[in-house]
Formats: structure tokens, sequence, C-alpha cells
């Protein structure tokens, strides 16, 4: 199921099930029953199926609760639009999801909190989150998953040389570092999916150093645009793990399939690789600050030329509303992705200005770095998570063929 923009939900739960509620229930007078007509009437039509307000709503809460960057009104229209076509899909196709199979997944899902199917729905439910939004939610990621490995399954292996690879990456990834570039193609709202076909398209053109600097050059957003998109050297362990995924499966000069970030699509080209075999097994956690300013060049330049510590950027926002500085703490498996790639690319101390947010400047500042041990993975893991990494690219350009031949509209 394809959340990519979530921190931990465990402290997600805590601080929603304080300051979110419902609100006054729906009365059973002629003013309770208009706002309940209104709420279960069809706010849009994705081909013959409705969806309806409530359901918006009760998406646009769920998303809180997994702290979901962005605009949430259209990223949940987004998402309900997704899982229509998702389970559409599955009705053509006669693809179904077992109980067992939904049970298991909701099990999975809640897993990621340290809490169990059941702990979680009564969690969801002290906010007004109803059990069946968890279920349909996780109902159309497995028939989601049993679709796309059976459509692409002829034509994605795993080897056991990908394997070793991928073992070699998640035993020793300090010892990875890798040399690339970048390429980052806005996607507005509205325009997601002529930013993922350009990105498509792009990916399956490129060839060499060159032609990836030139579309760099031409098409992206990153501050690194005018430089051909080249970074400098970044430790594997630093990226986000479905990027640094999909890294270890390239060649120097090899371009990556589309990365999906909010408001952007990204691509990557690996220009090289360096190895350090007495590096210890490592896994990254990260702490870092997030800064919202008015967009404006000088006060960003006086910003990176001050502050020099999260505490120092801490006493700048004194007095300022509490949402215009946040600080959080997290592994980077949980980091929202257009944040993690702008960590990956700091030292301690260090501030990225590159992404914004409704008129603001978000300053990204890193305020620490450390590393968690984990067991090792079993080979039948790994197997997994490889197939997997080698099947999104698939299935995002299998779903956006969905969105392209359908018809929404509204009533």
């Amino acid at each position: 199921m394809k959340q990519t923009k979530r921190v931990a939900m465990a402290a997600a739960l805590a601080g929603v099930m304080a300051g979110l509620g419902m609100g006054a229930p729906v009365g059973t007078g002629s003013t309770g029953a208009a706002l309940a007509q209104n709420l279960f009437a069809p706010r849009l039509y994705v081909n013959d199926q409705a969806i309806s307000e409530y359901e918006i709503q009760q998406r646009v809460m769920f998303m809180k609760v997994l702290r979901a960057p962005g605009n949430l009104q259209e990223e949940a229209v987004k998402e309900l639009i997704s899982d229509r076509l998702r389970m559409s899909e599955a009705k053509r196709l006669g693809v179904k999801a077992t109980a067992e199979e939904v049970t298991a997944g909701m099990t999975e899902f809640a897993g990621r909190a340290n809490l169990t199917a059941e702990q979680l729905v009564a969690e969801l439910q002290k906010v007004g989150i109803a059990p069946e939004t968890f279920r349909d939610f996780v109902t159309a990621g497995v028939v989601w998953r049993k679709i796309v490995r059976d459509r692409f399954r002829g034509q994605v292996s795993v080897s056991e040389a990908d394997i070793d690879k991928a073992l070699e990456a998640t035993a020793r990834p300090r010892a990875l570092r890798v040399l690339m570039s970048e390429l980052v193609i806005p996607a507005e709202p509205g325009k997601e999916d002529a930013a993922l076909a350009l990105a498509t398209r792009l990916s399956g053109e490129i060839k060499t150093e060159g032609a990836f600097a030139a579309a760099a050059r031409s098409y992206s957003a990153a501050p690194t645009a005018a430089n051909g998109g080249r970074l400098d050297w970044l430790s594997l362990s630093n990226l986000p793990p479905s990027i640094a995924g999909q890294i270890l499966g390239l060649g120097p000069g090899d371009t990556s399939a589309p990365v999906e970030v909010p408001g952007a699509v990204v691509l990557f080209q690996l220009r090289d690789v360096a190895r350090d075999t007495t590096a210890e097994p490592v896994k990254v956690s990260v702490e870092w600050a997030e800064y919202l300013i008015p967009d404006d060049a000088a006060e960003v330049a006086r910003l990176k030329g001050t502050i020099r510590t999260c505490n120092e950027l801490n006493r700048e926002a004194r007095g300022l509303p509490a949402d215009r500085l946040t600080i959080t703490k997290a592994p980077m498996s949980e980091v929202p992705k257009d944040v993690a790639l702008e960590l990956g690319k700091l030292d301690l101390g260090e501030m990225s200005s590159a992404l914004t947010r409704s008129g603001y400047r978000r300053l990204i500042m890193l305020c620490g770095r450390q590393q968690v041990m984990d067991p090792e993975p079993t080979r039948d893991q790994v197997r997994d998570q490889v197939m997997n990494q080698k099947l999104s690219g698939l299935a995002e350009g299998y779903l956006a063929e969905l969105r392209a031949a359908a018809f929404i509209r509204e009533p």
C-alpha cells in the first residue's frame, strides 16, 4: 500500500487523539437530516462509481493520523480515485481479497505503530474514523498487489545476484557511497499525470550523463538544475530506503524509474559507487527541524548565514505560531520522501531551502543523525523487498493508464 509521506505513526496517533475531534454528531431533526444527506451525496464519479463527501472526510482524517503532507483534501480525493480504479480493475479481472488476506494486511499495517489491528481500529474510532475506512484502504491495497503481481509476473525476476547485492546494502549501508544526479519535475495539483508521463518518457530516453544533464537543465526545478543535476557524494544510508533500493539496482550511467514525492516526480542517474568493506552494519534515524518562512530570498540567505544549530533556529522562531517550526525524530524509512531527499544531502547543522508549501519557504535543518541496529533480514525477505521495488514503477504506470482512460466527473 502506497503511503510514501508518513512519519512515526505511534506519535501521530497520540497527537491526533489529543487534538482532533469529530465535532457535534448529526442530529435527528431537519438540520441533521439535511447534513447527513449532503454528507453521503456523491462528490464525484469515477466511471460509474461514486465517491461521497463522507468518504473524503474520513480519508482526510485518516491521512491526518498518518501525518501525510500537502493539501489533504486534494490528496484524499486523489487517493480515493486511485482506490476506485484499483477496485474496478479487480472486479473486471475477477480478483478478490479474502477475509484472511485483509485481516493480515490490517495486522501488518497496524504493526508499524506497534499495535494490533484491533488496537489500531479502536484508536482510529476515538477520533471518528470508521473501521470500514481502514478496512477499505487495506482491501484496495491487497487486491492491487495481487493484480500487479499477476500482470507483471513474467516481466520481473529477482536473481540470486540481486539478493546478494541488496543484502550487501542492508548489511553494510555505510559501505556504499553514491555519486548521482537528480532531475526534479514539478507536479502541481491536477498535473501529476503529466509530470509522471514526462518523467517516464525521459527515463526511457536518457542513455548518457550528457543527456541527463541536458534534461535536468531543461526540466528540473531543483537548485542543481544549472549544474546538470549533479550532486556530491552521498552515503546510501542517508537516503530513504525506497530510493536507496532503486539506486542500488542501477549501474553507472543508468537512470532510475520515476520516483514520486509530494509535489514532484524525481529521476536519478547513478554516476559512481564507492565501497568501504570495514564499515559496520548500520541503519539511520534522523532528527530534523522544519521552519516555515515567507518566500523571500534575502531572509533565506540571512538565516543560512547566521543559524548554525537547531537550538538557534528554535530561538529564532520564538513568538511565532507553533506550527511555523516543527522538530521531528524518526527512522529514515518513515521520513517523507521530499524531506528525506533533502536531509540526505545535509551534514549536521546544515540547512536546505529547496522545498515550499502554501507560499512559504520550508527551511529543513538536520539536527541529528544516529545509527540504529536491526536484525539481518532473511534471503526470502530480501527477495520480496527487491521484487516490490521492481514492481513499484510498473504498478504506477499501470495505474496512470487506468486513470487516463477513466471518466472522472462531478455530479
